[in-house]
């Protein structure tokens, strides 16, 4: 039986027939078929890595990218003597989307709806670090009630997408029940930010020079009871989770990282402030108005996994912090800038199908002139212009530093657009947190990373 089965670390035939055959060729194999020629390249220098191990007592085992452990398409190649991790290797590039080059392709205001696919658990974030480098080149300031509407829901964002972090942790390390609380949470936040945006993810809500439109009538009494709930039900995950011995026994002293490791790095978010430093860019170089709110950055000395899962618990109490802040002071007025090159003619309104616009927007777009009617299509088909320059705008992510450099040309597309974005920046340090640890405390490790392959592989 096992003589028909093929040696799965060569890929070669180890059948009768096949040991006879020649070596493989340096030029990738082809094959014909239906669609066209098939060339099948192997894995370079993973292959190496699979024989210097033949002939020793180590074992290399693929986890990923399938794997529910992994947080999306992510493979980790790891070397092992027993169940200790000797050598670990991240290999990304499956959900590649090509979004940075797309958006070369697409005016400033569609771009929009690009960057939300990037990190997909914190869109906001990247629409308000996009908007607001496209803002900075065009020499524009928004709406004081735009900025507090962004501020707050980035912080529901980020409510949302630590929620994330810990149920899927939850789930990785057998604490089935956070797992089942974090999503049930997840669910009010999504339904508050489909009430106030109109979309549970990728909202596109935020635009260069405000946002699309105003927050709905009872927008106030929607987020006023989603504090209350989670307020509420916040500290429960102290008696489920914090408490438990198996959860502190599985997270204490796994995955350490020291501050100065951090640093070589170029590590931020939680894991940098698990080591002891108090990097927020929300208090360092505050944006939309952060300077206006109180709130703590909590920090620890412990640099481990116990340390990340605490942060962010206690991030997600100073977000509702936050959030009652900006309710409390929202200021009126409008949430678009006025200047006519770059805001529509009529702000918008959704028809009572949810879908279409209103009745109300159409009339005001097409029955002031035939000039105005002219002016609204091409805003909205070419875009606006934006002056030729370079500009790099940080915010503060649910997972770290997130930048965006923007290059413009002159034209109404970006001419280039690359993302510093930490998912990617962050998963270096996986090699370091899990050598010399055990295979269990990889997925510890990585879950405490947080990372969303949608921003590593942009």
């Amino acid at each position: 039986m096992t003589e028909r089965l093929s040696d799965v670390t060569t890929g070669t035939d180890t059948s009768a027939p096949g040991r006879d055959s020649v070596e493989a060729p340096e030029v990738a194999e082809s094959r014909k078929t239906t669609e066209g020629t098939v060339y099948t390249v192997t894995g370079g220098d993973w292959d190496e890595v699979l024989a210097d191990a033949v002939h020793d007592e180590r074992i290399v085992m693929n986890l990923g990218p399938q794997h529910p452990s992994t947080h999306g398409v992510l493979r980790l190649v790891l070397e092992l003597e027993g169940e200790t991790v000797t050598h670990a290797r991240s290999v990304i590039g499956y959900l590649h989307t090509g979004i940075e080059k797309n958006l070369e392709y697409r005016n400033w205001v569609q771009g929009v709806t690009f960057i939300t696919r990037t990190d997909y658990l914190a869109p906001l974030h990247h629409e308000a670090a996009y908007c607001m480098a496209v803002e900075k080149l065009l020499g524009v300031t928004v709406p004081d009630k735009a900025q507090a509407i962004r501020v707050l829901l980035m912080e529901i964002n980020r409510i949302s997408s630590h929620l994330v972090a810990l149920a899927t942790g939850g789930m990785e390390l057998g604490a089935l029940t956070g797992m089942t609380s974090g999503f049930r949470e997840r669910e009010e936040a999504l339904h508050l930010l489909e009430h106030l945006t109109g979309l549970r993810m990728n909202h596109a809500f935020i635009r260069p020079g405000g946002l699309a439109q105003d927050l709905p009538d009872d927008a106030v009494e929607k987020i006023t009871a989603f504090v209350k709930i989670m307020e509420k039900r916040l500290p429960d995950y102290d008696k489920l989770l914090t408490g438990q011995p198996i959860w502190r026994n599985r997270l204490a002293g796994v995955g350490y990282l020291p501050v100065d490791a951090c640093l070589a790095l170029g590590i931020t978010g939680p894991i940098l402030r698990s080591a002891g430093l108090a990097w927020d860019l929300r208090k360092i170089e505050p944006y939309c108005g952060y300077e206006n709110y109180t709130f703590d950055v909590p920090t620890s000395n412990a640099a481990d996994c116990f340390a990340r899962y605490l942060l962010r618990l206690e991030e997600m109490h100073q977000s509702l912090k936050i959030i009652k802040q900006v309710v409390k002071s929202l200021p009126t007025g409008p949430v678009m800038v006025e200047d006519a090159k770059i805001a529509w003619p009529a702000q918008l309104t959704i028809g009572s199908d949810g879908m279409g616009n209103s009745l109300e927007h159409v009339r005001k777009i097409m029955g002031q002139s035939m000039e105005s009617l002219i002016h609204h299509f091409k805003l909205v088909t070419e875009g606006f212009k934006v002056p030729s320059g370079q500009v790099y705008v940080p915010v503060e992510s649910p997972r770290g530093e997130l930048g965006y450099h923007v290059v413009s040309d002159g034209g109404t597309r970006p001419m280039r657009v690359h993302l510093r974005e930490p998912s990617f920046v962050n998963l270096q340090s996986m090699p370091a947190m899990c050598e010399g640890g055990m295979v269990a405390d990889v997925i510890a490790s990585v879950a405490s990373i947080d990372p969303v392959m949608g921003g590593c592989d942009r």
